[in-house]
């Protein structure tokens, strides 16, 4: 996995400073995936690694969290034969107002694509919706776990979380190679332990 560490840091997807997540607090450490549909091969190779990770698993269909991991979705989907559904962040107030798009089999098994992970939040706000659509979901593959507290959040609540990578992994891999330096690492690691959900 040490080459896709350094291909994302590369491309500027892991970047290290001063950075305001979504929550409000101020993070060492920013993972930007939506620059992912810039560079297919890599989203390629991203996609090859996520079905490996659950092809074992029972799959009816996918589907990607809006908005980063629906090229992801898409990638598997297409390479893969598996139909795909879509979770809308805003539901219209016209047409058919549906929250989940796409052709539904109630007690069917849909995995959930997700590009990582922090407290899982966003995660189940999407398995919500197709849980009520009588879906089955088990399982969700994501490329990055933060290891601030999804993994046991979703375990929790009975779902299985295959990561790719862990921000464990992430911080090892970008220090063996010396493109950050171990203050960083330690300052990184301070903070996700400080910051547990």
């Amino acid at each position: 996995m040490n080459h896709l560490v350094l291909d994302l840091f590369k491309i500027g997807a892991i970047r290290f400073g001063d950075f305001k997540l979504k929550s409000g607090i101020q993070s060492p450490i920013y993972v930007d995936l939506r620059l992912l549909v810039s560079y297919p091969d890599l989203l390629e190779q991203i996609a090859d690694l996520m079905w490996d990770q659950i092809m074992t698993q029972p799959i009816d269909t996918l589907c990607g969290v809006p908005y980063t991991a629906l090229p992801i979705a898409t990638a598997i989907s297409l390479k893969h034969k598996i139909p795909m559904l879509m979770r809308r962040k805003e539901v219209k107030d016209y047409g058919t107002k549906k929250v989940v798009e796409g052709v539904i089999q109630p007690e069917s098994h849909c995995t959930v694509i997700e590009d990582l992970v922090t407290s899982g939040a966003s995660v189940l706000e999407t398995i919500k919706p197709l849980e009520h659509e009588g879906l089955i979901v088990k399982d969700v593959v994501v490329l990055l776990d933060r290891e601030q507290g999804a993994k046991r959040r979703l375990e929790e609540k009975g779902y299985r979380l295959h990561a790719i990578l862990t921000l464990s992994d992430v911080l090892k891999t970008l220090e063996e190679h010396e493109k950050i330096s171990s203050q960083t690492v330690q300052s990184v690691k301070e903070f996700i332990h400080a910051n547990i959900f």
